[in-house]
């Protein structure tokens, strides 16, 4: 082993010696290892100072004086000393760092089987060679033996210190930062307390308790939990992982199918059987039973580990319940300090301080904390943002699990800028709840769109469906708003849609185009635009001091002014009714401010609108007539709010608003005008429209005497030519345009409404309307429902639905007797075309309450599982959490060691 070590000669001076002394220390320090005596490492050759002057010490029995003299100058070079390793020791260490590392690459594949497409086709017995050569896409590693790590080395596939991040190592220290999903040093020691929830995995190897290759292995405590548990066995495997020769276990050896598909096990009965299972199999149970029966010699142990497991399993249910209160009341985590006992320590560790005040576990959990006894809390910041998204994970796979149980949904889009100006699209899904029978509305997440262009939407939706494993032949509608980039009928999103999905129905938002109908009456004259900007200066007046508002209190003692919404015009009914409700009181503070104010501005502003405005006719009459319409559309528009709106009940809500606005067209105006007329008097306001002057100009050659009939019409009759009929003909015209997709639907799914329609329609026109709505739900060669079933169907039962029974009604009446599948189908299918996107409205409340200007750094993971526990908290309630704390133990092996004694 050393015969490659050359000796130095002392007397050759020092340049020799100088040139690479690392090498012969390095020489001197294997030599020593190898051999503990000085005389085992003598050199076979001598020095070659001996060389160049040979005397008898070079005969055999005197090789050992020289040898000792070169010998000794080695061991004294070695004993120096050097700072930092030189550079070829480092490439050396590296090398042999690398080659430790390759060797155990695929060592994990002994333990992890592997499913793959092409290993499932492979027969049992064909040999390793012929695998390999015969796919090159398919690989097996292996095995190879691990290479032996010199001394001094250092093997990087070892476990780091035992700490997989799922401790915090903070002496009682409680880390937190920000309530953002970013974790901040602040000083304190940064314990990982899980660290992120990517990094769950442990570093060092933990076999699998229920694996029979490590039954060899397991300890006492692994044992315990076997035993407790019983093995499992993985039916979807197919075939184990191959050996070094290429050899791998068969479920075969289980069982065998006949080629009549039939199973013989008679494999498994020959072991079953056999003298060794017996034995084995009753010496199992019979040391179960002494584990249940406290009948082990360390049963007292064992009651000690069972009380530690359930202590920590009442510290974890109480965790969550503290995530699950905050969450759900849109409350921040943590505060700018995150110690237990300091202040601003945020609202999550306040909780536990103030159980610990009343509740004997939490108690025993802080007392652990402060006095150093437990390096694992799970207080931490990680921890928390772990909880939240297992409670949403579990909120969101009950929800798609309905949804996939009830097959067709609607998928309902709305976006809008966050705090951190980032635009957010809200993601709900419309569909049937098949054991309640009634009509749900569930939001599924927020998703960070950079593309607000109509492509852009569609394929963060079609990505988001693909992630949620929904799929998208099953939408069979679709909601937005009226923005371009959503119904547009070229680029919009809903034309992407249909073009792949021709079933998916859109509809647009009957809120959102109530509010367009009033931007249009707004706009249709000149009067109406400046009759909402009085109303605007009304309130500014008042509000631009707090003098003037406290004289608008003095005066008033009901509703109180508001601003006008810029956007939700139907809101604006609680601004004019303030108003309308309360004129002479109103007008009384404007002349006190007037009179009162020392801003001569606001003095002048305040005695122009108590003179001019509140105290003519004509505001009177048109806050009188905007009162009566905006009443009226904000009636519809919030029955249309409702999560289980139908879109038959819809129809008939805005064709009831039609026929409201062509009857109010006739006698609208003589009952403003009667009711106006009281407010005057009341006031002592004379009750007449202000004349205008008539300006007179030149008759031309080719005019008749008639032909200005402007001039001939009295002023109450040019306001209601001119305000109101405008006004109120817009307001039909847009009805109208902007709901004419419903007079689709009504054409579609008309005769399914109601019980009385299904019975008035004769055989003919039943079957047509079948024919039609098959046509409608059809796409290429796939179809919903068959015409011909669906006509026998509903020509059996509408004569046993009883009167005015609504689609859900009949529904429920159907799902009772399940021998009608296409009807089932056709009423699920109307029940999720959805009416308005307000259940995305609802959320972006919620997005302006969880990520604020204080908490704007906030992940997307996080800012998704707190608005889904906050905005779905029926699911949640339902959601047994013995289920979450299996699922936050089973992410770790560490944490199985901890809750379940492993």
């Amino acid at each position: 082993m050393l015969a490659f070590l050359r000796p130095i000669d002392v007397t050759a001076g020092p340049q020799r010696s100088s040139l690479r002394p690392h090498r012969h220390r390095l020489a001197a320090q294997r030599r020593r290892r190898a051999a503990p005596s000085l005389d085992a490492a003598l050199p076979a050759a001598p020095s070659p100072a001996c060389r160049a002057a040979p005397s008898p010490r070079h005969t055999v029995a005197g090789r050992h004086a020289c040898t000792c003299t070169c010998t000794a100058s080695i061991i004294i070079m070695s004993t120096r000393n050097r700072k930092y390793d030189s550079g070829a020791e480092k490439r050396k260490k590296k090398q042999r760092l690398e080659a430790a590392a390759q060797s155990q690459k695929g060592a994990l594949e002994r333990f992890i089987v592997r499913e793959t497409a092409h290993a499932n086709v492979i027969e049992a017995d064909t040999p390793a060679a012929q695998v390999l050569q015969g796919d090159n896409t398919l690989e097996f590693d292996i095995e190879a033996p691990a290479a032996e790590i010199p001394e001094g080395g250092h093997d990087d596939g070892t476990a780091n210190g035992g700490d997989d991040g799922d401790q915090d190592h903070d002496n009682g220290t409680v880390n937190g930062g920000d309530d953002g999903d970013q974790d901040h040093d602040n000083g304190t020691a940064n314990g990982g307390d899980d660290g992120n929830i990517s990094n769950h995995i442990n570093n060092s190897f933990q076999p699998d308790i229920f694996d029979p290759r490590t039954w060899n292995a397991l300890d006492s405590k692994m044992i315990y939990i076997l035993l407790q548990k019983g093995p499992k066995r993985d039916l979807s495997i197919k075939y184990g992982p191959r050996d070094r020769f290429g050899r791998r276990f068969s479920a075969s050896s289980y069982n065998r199918i006949l080629p009549n598909r039939e199973t013989f096990g008679h494999r498994l009965k020959e072991h079953e059987t056999s003298r060794e299972h017996v034995t084995n199999m009753t010496a199992w149970y019979d040391l179960r039973l002494m584990f249940q029966n406290d009948q082990i010699i360390d049963n007292v142990a064992q009651r000690e580990l069972q009380k530690e497991r359930e202590h920590w399993r009442k510290v974890l249910q109480r965790i969550i319940l503290i995530v699950k209160y905050l969450a759900e009341h849109n409350i921040a985590f943590r505060g700018s300090n995150s110690r237990l006992y300091q202040d601003h320590n945020g609202n999550f560790l306040g909780l536990v301080q103030m159980l610990a005040e009343f509740d004997p576990v939490i108690k025993e959990h802080v007392d652990r904390i402060t006095n150093d006894k437990i390096r694992d809390h799970y207080l931490g910041p990680s921890i928390q943002n772990e909880l939240i998204n297992l409670l949403a994970t579990a909120i969101r796979s009950a929800i798609i699990a309905k949804v996939k149980e009830a097959k067709y949904f609607s998928v309902l889009l709305d976006c809008t800028p966050d705090a951190s100006h980032q635009e957010q699209m809200s993601l709900i899904i419309r569909y049937v709840d098949t054991t309640s029978g009634s009509v749900q509305e569930s939001f599924l997440g927020f998703l960070e769109v950079s593309d607000t262009t109509g492509q852009g939407l569609f394929d963060v939706l079609l990505e988001e469906l693909k992630d949620l494993d929904l799929d998208v032949d099953n939408v069979r509608g679709q909601g937005y708003d009226n923005g371009s980039n959503m119904k547009g009928k070229h680029q919009g999103v809903q034309k992407k849609l249909l073009d792949i999905n021709p079933r998916a129905f859109y509809s647009a938002c009957g809120c959102h185009s109530l509010n367009l109908t009033l931007c249009d009456m707004a706009k249709s004259c000149r009067k109406a635009t400046e009759f909402f900007g009085v109303i605007q200066r009304i309130y500014t007046t008042f509000a631009n001091s707090t003098k003037r508002w406290q004289i608008l209190k003095d005066n008033i003692s009901g509703l109180t002014l508001k601003s006008l919404s810029s956007t939700r015009w139907e809101s604006r009914i609680d601004s004019v009714k303030a108003i309308r409700f309360q004129i002479p009181e109103i007008r009384e503070a404007l002349l006190q401010v007037a009179e009162s104010d020392n801003d001569p501005l606001a003095s002048s502003e305040a005695k122009s609108l108590a003179e001019n405005e509140l105290g003519g006719f004509e505001f009177l009459v048109s806050i009188i007539i905007w009162y009566e319409i905006l009443s009226k559309i904000t009636l519809v528009s919030k029955q249309l709010q409702s999560k289980d709106m139908l879109i038959d009940i819809a129809i008939e809500s805005v064709q009831g608003l039609i026929s409201f606005f062509k009857k109010y067209r006739e006698t609208g105006y003589s009952k403003a005008l009667e009711a106006a007329k009281e407010i005057a008097l009341e006031m002592d306001i004379n009750p007449e429209f202000r004349k205008r002057r008539n300006i007179k100009r030149k008759r031309q050659f080719d005019e008749g005497a008639n032909d200005d009939a402007s001039e001939s019409r009295s002023a109450d009759e040019l306001f209601r030519t001119d305000y109101f009929i405008p006004i109120v003909d817009q307001a039909i015209s847009s009805l109208i345009r902007r709901f004419e997709q419903y007079q689709g639907y009504e054409r579609k799914f008309g005769f399914l409404f109601t019980s009385d329609r299904l019975r008035s329609l004769d055989d003919t026109s039943l079957m047509a309307a079948c024919v039609n709505l098959e046509n409608a739900l059809k796409s290429g060669e796939q179809k919903d429902i068959d015409a011909n079933e669906l006509f026998e169907e509903l020509n059996f039962i509408r004569n046993l639905l009883k009167e005015s029974m609504g689609p859900l009604d009949i529904l429920k009446f159907l799902k009772e007797r399940p021998f009608y599948p296409n009807a089932i189908i056709a009423y699920r299918i109307l029940l999720t075309i959805p009416v308005t996107v307000a259940s995305a409205e609802r959320s972006f409340s919620k997005l302006k309450l969880l990520k604020s200007y204080l908490r704007s750094t906030m992940t997307q993971e996080r800012l998704n599982g707190l608005a889904t526990i906050a905005l779905e908290i029926d699911v949640l309630e339902k959601i047994n959490y013995e289920d979450i704390i299996e699922a936050f133990i089973s992410t770790n092996t560490r944490r199985m060691m901890l809750f379940h004694g492993m």
